[in-house]
């Protein structure tokens, strides 16, 4: 009960002004094409839902249309003290790049893999990184179709290529929230790509759920694996999370939210207010980890 008491005394709430780097942003346009990009959905309840996992996410943030989608995105992050960010970028895409290269000092892109083309995209994420200012990768495991394990061979070049352009890998971890199998992101799967790739930098994004116990002590391991806290409303934050935070991972969790796909930015920093990081926690977590795995110290 005292050690309970001893660890609220020395927890701070968040900063007034947090100058957040968030590592998952989105510009807020086309969120009711998901059914075209994964059909492995079967089930007739997810063909009514707005967002993938819609059954968990019920009050989605409403987008304003009357204004410029990549105006909006800045709007929204300077209300909510969100200093700069990660948005996808490919070839082609009428927003992400746009956004990046009209805020170079706020935006950065991040270019989702899909390992079932195999070299071509490992050239196309090259050629974002060159050319579109991809400064990550990014891959939804579960969300490949077939599906391509967080260990599967098909993903191999893409984490030599990251090695080789020195970017991390953002990875789903843990259940998905959309119905699909969940065997290919099992953080297990995490020990044997650290093994394979030291130098390789990867981010866990989505939870680890119901694994987070699981992830912790391959972070402890492994030291180039870290955690972010994508589509967790943070009043939902898992404990060990924020055990490891406040004790030996100060370095390793870093904010990432889910806006505009599933969680409003008024949403997450009213109720990040309320978790119990410690004080020198906070600036590592909302901004100085990521700046440093995405080498922008």
């Amino acid at each position: 009960m005292a050690r309970s008491a001893l660890s609220m005394l020395t927890t701070m709430p968040m900063p007034e002004d947090p100058r957040a780097f968030d590592t998952m942003l989105g510009v807020p346009s086309n969120r009711d094409s998901w059914q075209k990009e994964f059909t492995h959905v079967h089930d007739k309840g997810s063909a009514d839902l707005k967002h993938p996992a819609g059954y968990m996410f019920k009050d989605l943030p409403e987008v304003d249309g009357s204004i410029d989608y990549v105006d909006y995105l800045i709007h929204e992050m300077d209300k909510w003290g969100v200093a700069q960010g990660l948005v996808p970028v490919y070839q082609g895409d009428e927003y992400g790049t746009r956004a990046v290269k009209t805020h170079p000092d706020r935006l950065y892109g991040v270019y989702l893999i899909d390992p079932n083309k195999g070299m071509d995209d490992v050239r196309a994420l090259q050629h974002a990184n060159r050319e579109l200012g991809a400064i990550a990768a990014a891959c939804f495991p579960s969300g490949t179709n077939p599906q391509v394990s967080i260990n599967g061979k098909q993903m191999y070049p893409f984490y030599a290529k990251c090695v080789e352009l020195d970017i991390p890998m953002f990875i789903n971890a843990g259940v998905p929230g959309p119905r699909m199998r969940m065997e290919a992101q099992h953080v297990m799967h995490l020990d044997e790509v650290c093994y394979d790739f030291p130098e390789l930098k990867i981010v866990t994004r989505h939870g680890g759920e119901p694994w987070e116990e699981l992830l912790v002590k391959l972070m402890l391991k492994w030291p180039g694996l870290y955690y972010s806290t994508s589509a967790f409303a943070p009043k939902h934050f898992p404990k060990a999370i924020i055990n490891y935070a406040n004790t030996r991972g100060a370095n390793k969790v870093m904010y990432a939210g889910y806006f505009p796909s599933g969680l409003s930015l008024e949403r997450i920093f009213t109720e990040l207010r309320s978790v119990p990081f410690k004080d020198d926690v906070w600036p590592k977590f909302l901004r100085e980890n990521a700046l440093r795995v995405l080498n922008l110290t």
